[in-house]
């Protein structure tokens, strides 16, 4: 009986020792870098689980002994807890950094600009050639675009703000413009109510028309409000807004980088040197500061502005003033003229 008990004790040490053994190996296995000497992106589709994404990095090399890996899944019981997506597996991430990793969903993500003063039709072409946005809208007119973004007979153009959004691949056009325009909305909405007042607006879309053209005139964040206080007193005073942005928008395709006398004097729908008041539509996409300019403009004196060639503006009360201005600066351009910063 002492020879048995003798036995089963040893057994048992052995067992325990392999055990715990076992469990070192494992341990050290998790806390082992993976073999990778660069940072290395893979995709997890849905429905897959962990033992075949484990067989993945295993045949490309990446991953060692993959059962082992399963195994501390199954430990673990977190298999279900795996979310699809893309990842980054940077190098120095270890077996168990990478199931939390995937279990958290940190997943990578990419970032689509709106910029400000696109048209909807270059809005388009960006979101089209963006590798990782999943098109949709290819083969649709813009009408169709709005319809299926549930915004039937608005016009698109200023309807998406302009700002900087974070996605993940294979997130649709449509997505994405949902959330832009959901954003425009919130913003001029909450912009709307802290209004300045008297303002010559009969709605917040009429104050986003507004931006827009702002926002067509100047990329000069100071200037903004100064620019919208020369519009503001020039629709307060029946005056017209006469902004060649509008009319280059009314021109469509005929626009060629010039603009004639007979283009100023030939009427359109956005022609602001034939028709009173604001244009239909907004001509552009906008920021937050050019609606923040729109519903705060500057409230000075200014009726006239004219580019000065260096991205700046020169502001004149008189139209006396203001064509001593244009012969100053538009007359006598610099030979590093340009008409906005950075242009």
């Amino acid at each position: 009986m002492r020879k048995v008990v003798v036995s089963f004790l040893i057994t048992l040490l052995v067992v325990v020792a392999l055990a715990y053994g076992g469990w070192r190996s494992l341990q050290s296995y998790l806390d082992s870098p993976l073999n990778l000497s660069q940072a290395k992106i893979v995709m997890v589709e849905p429905g897959s689980s962990f033992s075949r994404f484990a067989g993945q990095l295993a045949a490309e090399g990446v991953l060692d002994k993959p059962d082992w890996f399963s195994f501390f899944i199954r430990l673990k019981k977190v298999g279900h807890l795996l979310k699809a997506g893309e990842y980054e597996i940077v190098p120095g991430t270890t077996p168990r950094t990478l199931v939390l990793q995937m279990i958290e969903g940190k997943t990578l993500s990419y970032k689509f600009t709106v910029i400000e003063g696109l048209t909807f039709k270059q809005l388009r072409a960006s979101l089209e050639s963006n590798p990782n946005i999943k098109n949709t809208f290819a083969d649709k007119t813009d009408a169709q675009i709005m319809t299926a973004l549930g915004l039937e007979g608005k016009h698109p153009e200023g309807m998406f703000l302009a700002d900087t959004y974070q996605f993940h691949r294979g997130m649709s056009d449509a997505d994405l413009l949902k959330r832009a325009h959901a954003l425009l909305q919130a913003e001029l909405d909450k912009a709307w109510l802290g209004k300045a007042k008297a303002l010559p607006y009969s709605s917040a879309y009429e104050a986003l028309i507004m931006a827009s053209i702002v926002e067509k005139e100047t990329a000069k964040a100071s200037e903004r409000p100064l620019i919208a206080g020369v519009f503001v007193q020039r629709l307060k005073k029946g005056m017209k807004l006469q902004t060649d942005p509008t009319v280059i928008y009314g021109m469509g395709d005929r626009y060629q980088g010039n603009i004639r006398r007979s283009d100023l004097r030939k009427p359109t729908a956005y022609n602001t040197y034939t028709i009173s008041g604001l244009p239909p539509t907004p001509i552009a996409m906008v920021g937050r500061d050019a609606i923040q300019a729109a519903l705060h403009p500057d409230e000075g004196k200014w009726l006239y502005f004219v580019a000065k060639g260096d991205g700046s503006h020169q502001f004149s009360a008189t139209l006396k003033d203001h064509n001593k201005a244009v012969r100053e600066y538009q007359l006598r351009r610099r030979s590093d003229y340009r008409s906005s910063p950075g242009s």
